[in-house]
């Protein structure tokens, strides 16, 4: 099976993750891949599909050292928020606990609580926006759209 890891990344060798189901990935594909056991990893930027469960590659990966990204523009254009560190570490709790395995990493930051998932077209913002206050929560996906 292939998975691409798209939150932590337990730094064992050789390293170990949860992620996401790849289609379409063969390793001879692609350079720059590690190997220990039956294990192989590398950094790799991907082109695709994802169906909410799998990720289907629709062009060849590239070795992440010569991949340069499009920036990613900051939702809150800088601003910082109003929420007090108090809150939002309960806000953090409550919303990591609520989206599960969805939510790969939380954080506090700037007024605000970040939350990174795989996916997001706007329903989890939405809810959390609903349940927080519009500002309080900042959802970002991992894979975006190009």
């Amino acid at each position: 099976f292939i998975f691409f890891c798209l939150g932590g990344v337990m730094e064992s060798y050789p390293p170990q993750c949860v992620g996401v189901p790849v289609d379409g990935w063969t390793w001879d594909q692609v350079e720059g891949s590690e190997s220990s056991g039956e294990v192989t990893w590398g950094s790799y930027a991907a082109r695709g599909m994802y169906d909410g469960e799998r990720f289907v590659l629709t062009d060849p990966p590239i070795l992440l050292a010569l991949y340069d990204p499009m920036p990613i523009e900051d939702p809150t254009r800088g601003v910082d928020g109003h929420t007090d560190d108090r809150d939002l570490s309960l806000i953090q709790d409550e919303v990591f606990a609520w989206l599960g395995t969805d939510a790969l990493t939380a954080w506090p930051e700037r007024g605000y609580v970040w939350v990174q998932v795989v996916w997001d077209d706007g329903t989890l913002q939405d809810a959390v926006d609903a349940a927080y206050g519009k500002g309080v929560v900042i959802i970002t996906s991992v894979l975006r759209p190009v």
